[in-house]
């Protein structure tokens, strides 16, 4: 009994397989630099009307030119007459955005100026930030102070073809 079954066993056909086996792992630390994104917002002034003189600074039925200081715009006083006879219509708008004045010295890194749109982000410091991937897989990741990023990943994959 023992040679029969011996012999189906070198008889039998052989098995084979393509087999794959990747373990992929990984730390990354990142600590941020600080950033100051500033956007400085200028000076718009507009005056319309219908049925009125409209005059800047004076009345002589002109615009004047206005002041400009520490680089904002100023129209200075605005004088509208009514032009139009008794009891017909008129209309007067005027519209002012006032901008941002402009620095006098340069903004600190992680610090914000008088701006009107601003994006401010302090430096990240290491701090207790670590990260370790062991060879069993086992993930381990230490948040550090603000400003600073852990990510850890282990990816196993077996392909049998």
């Amino acid at each position: 009994m023992k040679k029969l079954f011996l012999l189906l066993f070198l008889a039998a056909p052989s098995a084979n397989a393509d087999l794959t086996h990747t373990i992929t792992s990984s730390a990354q630390l990142t600590v941020n630099a600080g950033i100051t994104q500033a956007e400085r917002i200028g000076t718009s002034y507009s005056v319309s009307g219908t049925g009125v003189d409209v005059a800047i600074g004076d009345d002589s039925g002109r615009l004047s030119n206005g002041t400009i200081t520490t680089g904002i715009y100023s129209p200075g006083t605005v004088l509208a007459t009514q032009n139009a006879s008794s009891g017909e219509s008129f209309s007067f708008s005027q519209s002012l955005n006032t901008g941002d004045a402009i620095p006098t010295s340069a903004v600190t890194t992680g610090a914000a100026a008088n701006f009107s749109d601003i994006t401010s982000h302090a430096a990240g410091t290491a701090g207790d930030l670590a990260g370790t991937i062991t060879t069993a897989g086992a993930v381990s990741i230490v948040a550090g102070n603000s400003g600073s990023v852990a990510t850890g990943s282990v990816v196993t994959s077996v392909t049998v073809k």
